[in-house]
């Protein structure tokens, strides 16, 4: 600012000055911080946003409603005491909710992908793991655990590779909950298929999670890990997935019911939210969208409290009472 930061409206400002002026890029008249190099003109709140505005884009342009990183957290689950993965930041300047979300021994697929969008565009910080590219996984014995899950009854929550697994997304989850703009006090994890069961374990043994949701998770072994959790839980799957029915059984005979939703779409098979799979179901799939946004906007995004009602005004001792309305006399001749 310039001229002791006194806002000043210039025919022609320069670099740096503080004008009463149109915003660029969301179009309201207000104070305004003039980027003539870049022939920008923005308010304080974009000004902050202009990290990953770029130059090329043109005036009036919105900005985007989150940006994504890749980035390395530290963890004790590897050797090298490093692994990768994906952020999605809203850029609201506001503290936001966190999703961690487990991914398959498979690593981020589209269903992944899709799902860390969708949250973010409502406004929730996003970290999934890049297990594809994480070096000193044993992915061998990674794929043969996933793959024994289904001859054995269950994911086996106290092998090596699921506690293994269970240790890294514990440790994403510290460096997800101490990045700058989250809430540390507003946490959820989400997972599919493998995935899914793994975050029931995550969940089972941590206490920061505000909200859990499961789609189509397979079962796991103790059937008993369910009464651990005492997060609200969402569990979505379909008519057709017997799988992810003997799932559910388990999740329902783990003890009280409440604070947890069960959600059964019609028709819909194992992996139905896979775009790239043949079981894909758009139908199905956007109404557990639907669901899933639902169930994590009440619990993480709750609406403020309502303000009480004004006082009613008190009655005035001294005011003298009204004297009583006279009923009308009857008309004369009347009967």
């Amino acid at each position: 600012m310039r001229d002791d930061d006194r806002l000043l409206d210039l025919p022609e400002p320069e670099f740096g000055s503080g004008v009463i002026g149109p915003c660029d890029i969301c179009g309201t008249r207000q104070a305004v911080i003039v980027l003539s190099e870049e022939r920008f003109r923005l308010c304080v709140i974009d000004f902050l946003n202009k990290t990953w505005i770029k130059s090329e884009k043109k005036p009036t342009a919105p900005a985007p409603l989150y940006r994504s990183d890749r980035i390395a957290f530290a963890t004790s689950a590897l050797a090298s005491g490093q692994a990768p993965a994906i952020v999605l930041s809203p850029t609201k300047v506001v503290r936001h909710p966190a999703v961690l979300i487990t991914p398959d021994v498979y690593g981020i697929t589209t269903t992944l992908l899709d799902a860390a969008i969708r949250f973010a565009r409502e406004g929730f910080e996003v970290m999934i793991p890049d297990l594809a590219k994480t070096d000193g996984l044993a992915t061998g014995s990674m794929v043969a655990a996933r793959a024994s899950a289904r001859l054995r009854g269950g994911v086996a929550v106290g092998s090596k590779e699921v506690v293994s697994l269970v240790r890294l997304y514990r440790d994403a989850l510290d460096h997800l909950l101490a990045r700058e703009m989250v809430d540390p006090a507003k946490a959820s994890v989400f997972g599919t298929s493998f995935g899914g069961s793994v975050a029931l374990a995550l969940a089972a043994e941590s206490s920061r999670f505000g909200a859990v949701v499961l789609a189509y998770p397979m079962p796991v072994r103790p059937a008993e890990i369910g009464q651990l959790v005492s997060a609200p839980l969402l569990c979505v799957t379909g008519s057709g997935d017997r799988v992810a029915a003997r799932a559910v059984d388990q999740l329902r005979g783990s003890g009280s019911e409440t604070g947890r939703t069960f959600v059964e779409i019609p028709g819909a098979r194992h992996h139905f939210l896979a775009r790239d799979l043949g079981a894909y179901h758009v139908e199905a799939a956007e109404q557990a969208w639907g669901r899933i946004l639902d169930f994590l906007r009440a619990r993480m995004m709750p609406p403020p409290p309502r303000p009480p009602p004004p006082p009613a005004k008190p009655t005035d001792p001294l005011a003298a009472p009204r004297p009583p309305t006279p009923s009308p006399r009857p008309a004369a001749g009347a009967t």
